[in-house]
């Protein structure tokens, strides 16, 4: 449903597009610079409004505003309600533990495999920078 209805405004689209580049530029944008009162009183006259393309524009852009409603809407049928002021999950206070007896995350990647404490006689990791020492 949701497809033929952007497939439909899609068309609408296009046809607008080409509806407003196909009338004839009357000159002096809105009024503005056209001299003695005829810009914008003309289009609102009888003969403006019964122009073909001016009444294909109108249509157009009708259907283009209730095509754009009408998925707005379907996509909002698609959400779940939620409300900004009321979460689903309460937050954590803090961040658990790991679940595999202590390790981290670093010692669960290392390339060996073998984690901290797992292996007896296992060297420790330093824990800061070593200075070489003399031979």
């Amino acid at each position: 449903m949701q497809t033929v209805l952007i497939v439909i405004h899609l068309l609408v689209v296009l046809a607008l597009i080409g509806v407003v580049l196909i009338q004839r530029s009357e000159g002096g944008g809105l009024g503005i610079g056209g001299g003695g009162g005829g810009g914008a009183g003309g289009f609102f006259s009888a003969r403006g409004s019964a122009n073909l393309l001016t009444r294909a524009t109108a249509i157009l852009a009708a259907l283009f505003f209730i095509t754009s409603l009408t998925l707005t809407m379907s996509a909002g049928w698609n959400r779940g309600g939620s409300s900004l002021l009321q979460p689903s999950a309460p937050a954590q206070s803090a961040p658990s533990a790991p679940a595999s007896g202590g390790a981290t995350i670093l010692d669960q990647i290392s390339p060996n495999g073998a984690q901290s404490g797992a292996t007896e006689g296992a060297e420790t990791a330093p824990a800061g920078p070593q200075v070489p020492q003399s031979q």
